[in-house]
């Protein structure tokens, strides 16, 4: 899945957060704690933050394998 730009819920931009926040969990710190310092209170955004999964590298994978072939 891409990176939502807004929350599906409540449409409040949320893109500009992903990096910052995936930085911070692969570092070890708690989701929790990173999207408190986010600033990110609404649960619609948090948990649309803390479910998403980053296909975009498998994506391109896929794309790149079906351009050489062409």
């Amino acid at each position: 899945m891409i990176i939502p730009v807004r929350c599906i819920s409540c449409g409040r931009p949320i893109a500009d957060k992903w990096e910052k926040f995936e930085k911070g969990v692969l570092a070890g710190k708690d989701p929790k704690k990173v999207l408190d310092d986010l600033g990110v209170e609404s649960y619609c955004c948090r948990s649309a933050l803390v479910t998403n999964v980053d296909l975009s590298e498998e994506i391109s994978e896929f794309k790149r394998k079906t351009i050489a072939k062409e």
